[in-house]
């Protein structure tokens, strides 16, 4: 379990604050996802969070959105295990970034954590709005991505096969 805590770090309280951060740290532990501090040579992917060697780091003193902790926990999630352990910097896809939102959105719905806090007005340029209302409208972006690999289902196949639906997710690790 890494030393992280919430109390130790700064947050963006229009995110959720330092509760909501806190919610975040301990789910992405339960699913098996690393969180330690960031060092002073690594470069920072979003401000204040990083992706080195499969673990998410965060920088104590830069304010966060606890959702960011979701969305980096996703592309580490769903990251092909094999090379997961050596996962960071990322390099941009299109196909990762639909399922690190997809598994975030699935993540948050877990944290308790509203999506107007997850698809925060600070990133996803500029389409957080768009985000939120799909999402709350059913249109689950990347979520087939996930299914793909075995981590969810549609609702039809979920059924027939008595597997959680989306956003449930039957394993959080690809």
């Amino acid at each position: 379990m890494s030393s992280v805590t919430a109390d130790a770090c700064r947050w963006h309280e229009e995110g959720g604050g330092a509760a909501a951060a806190e919610r975040c740290l301990a789910f992405l532990a339960t699913v098996g996802i690393d969180v330690d501090w960031i060092g002073d040579a690594e470069v920072q992917l979003l401000d204040g969070l990083a992706i080195v060697g499969g673990r998410l780091l965060i920088d104590p003193e830069v304010p966060v959105w606890p959702g960011d902790l979701l969305h980096e926990g996703g592309h580490i999630a769903v990251a092909d295990p094999a090379i997961r352990p050596t996962l960071g910097p990322l390099e941009p896809d299109p196909t990762d970034e639909m399922m690190a939102i997809a598994w975030s959105y699935a993540a948050a719905v877990e944290c308790r954590l509203p999506p107007a806090q997850l698809f925060h007005g600070g990133g996803y340029r500029g389409d957080s709005k768009s985000l939120i209302t799909s999402f709350a409208t059913g249109r689950y972006v990347g979520a087939p991505m996930l299914g793909y690999y075995g981590m969810t289902a549609d609702l039809r196949t979920a059924l027939e096969q008595g597997l959680p639906s989306y956003p449930r997710l039957s394993r959080w690790l690809r």
